[in-house]
């Protein structure tokens, strides 16, 4: 009971630290510091030292850097523009009409990009403005967007994913493919909530050009560098032929050579894309590095080993745990960011819900819809800010638009936790377990 009660001083120190503006990274590494301080008596330098050198020295790590540069040049490139043209005589006869193409585009370039942001502020500053211009009624142009930019963190190759499995130690590749069957569902629940929204609604424009065969398959030519580059990068890492690291390594190639094909590739935007590249890096090595500063904190401590003991001898139904959690993700989903997110849990929750027999590649998977859920949650969802800047509109507006889609992810919340095959079964047939 002493230490379920040192637990909660703990995390009421956590947030009081984040209450008075103190990045997470520097809490983190407080609250570890203040823990091994009060409750241990390991030697300090040592053990801080040691711990933070370890997290940021991972070769698994090294992808990180690799898949966010490669996100970082192809925001540079006429990839948005393409993609619009290339979705244009596929989707806008559908239900919806292009307001699909925020969908549909989402998912395509989040499977090169890795990032939720990149993924929003890419494929945002090129359909806002013409779904604007052709009438599109600006709360659908809006929430659209808002909801289907979430992919980029759930799509291989997810920056998340590659955080939780080195602070979780389980397969990256094993994650990623986990990633695909659960983000197949989400993009077309969100297409069918498109389509149901703009049917319910007067005001939407018609879409008469109709496009023939021909005019279609020409139009796949626009998607052809961007699906080339989505299958070798993660292709290789399906079939075996390369680890995440390298075929990270691979995409910064590709995403280079594909701005060199397109005449994006400028002295100044490489620049731009390189010091975009290590600003992301940094904050999130510095968040990793805290985290694992806690980590060891909790390890001297045994709190989380006892945590996992003392919640499973309440008993509870693992759909009522998962609930709990769920509504706890829910509460500091409104005041702390994504990766954050991830590595507190992954120092704190994953032997509690080892303990409770979760399989760990699907915890992941769940915490990235948390994660999802957090980016369009007000007042911190991030994503909830960039479409802020681009679309000219309040936050509230946003929040409000994709509220439909915060339903939706909560709906495929449940199916996941009901029905686990749909993460587990896909990385069970492809990969052997490690």
């Amino acid at each position: 009971m002493m230490q379920i009660l040192e637990a909660l001083i703990l995390t009421l120190f956590l947030f009081g630290v984040l209450s008075l503006g103190v990045s997470v990274a520097v809490t983190l590494i407080i609250v570890g510091i203040a823990g091994l301080v009060v409750l241990t008596t390991a030697p300090l330098g040592p053990v801080i030292s040691t711990a933070v050198w370890g997290s940021t020295t991972s070769w698994t790590l090294a992808a990180l850097p690799l898949f966010i540069w490669m996100g970082e040049i192809l925001f540079r490139t006429r990839l948005s523009q393409d993609m619009f043209a290339g979705l244009t005589p596929w989707v806008n006869r559908l239900p919806g009409g292009l307001l699909h193409v925020n969908n549909v585009g989402s998912g395509i370039f989040a499977a090169v990009s890795g990032s939720s942001a990149v993924t929003a502020a890419t494929i945002g500053r090129i359909s806002l403005p013409e779904l604007r211009s052709r009438g599109y009624p600006d709360r659908l142009a809006v929430g659209t967007l808002a909801g289907a930019a979430t992919l980029g963190f759930l799509i291989p190759p997810s920056i998340p994913l590659i955080v939780y499995g080195v602070g979780a130690e389980v397969s990256i590749a094993r994650l990623f493919i986990a990633g695909l069957v659960p983000a197949a569902i989400i993009l077309l629940s969100f297409m069918v909530l498109t389509g149901i929204w703009a049917a319910l609604r007067s005001d939407m424009p018609k879409e008469s050009e109709a496009f023939g065969i021909r005019a279609k398959l020409m139009a796949l030519v626009y998607l052809l560098p961007v699906v080339t580059l989505m299958i070798v990068v993660i292709g290789s890492i399906y079939a075996g032929w390369a680890t995440p690291t390298e075929s990270a390594a691979v995409g910064v190639l590709g995403a280079l050579i594909l701005s060199a094909a397109t005449g994006s590739l400028t002295r100044k935007g490489l620049v731009e894309s390189m010091f975009g590249a290590a600003r992301t890096t940094c904050m999130i090595g510095f968040i990793v590095a805290g985290a694992q500063v806690m980590t060891v904190m909790f390890a001297y401590t045994k709190i989380p080993i006892n945590l996992a003991n003392f919640v499973a001898s309440l008993d509870l139904h693992p759909y009522v745990f998962i609930l709990v959690l769920t509504f706890f993700y829910l509460l500091i989903g409104c005041i702390l960011e994504g990766i954050s997110i991830m590595v507190l849990s992954a120092a704190i929750f994953v032997p509690v819900v080892s303990q409770m027999g979760f399989d760990l590649i699907w915890f992941g998977i769940y915490l990235v819809i948390m994660i999802e859920l957090a980016l369009i949650t007000p007042p911190i969802g991030f994503n909830l800010f960039v479409i802020q800047q681009i679309s000219k509109r309040d936050i509230f507006f946003v929040a409000v638009a994709a509220l439909p889609f915060f339903a939706v992810l909560l709906a495929v919340t449940a199916i996941i936790t009901i029905w686990p095959e749909t993460v587990l079964w896909l990385p069970d047939r492809m990969m052997s377990r490690d």
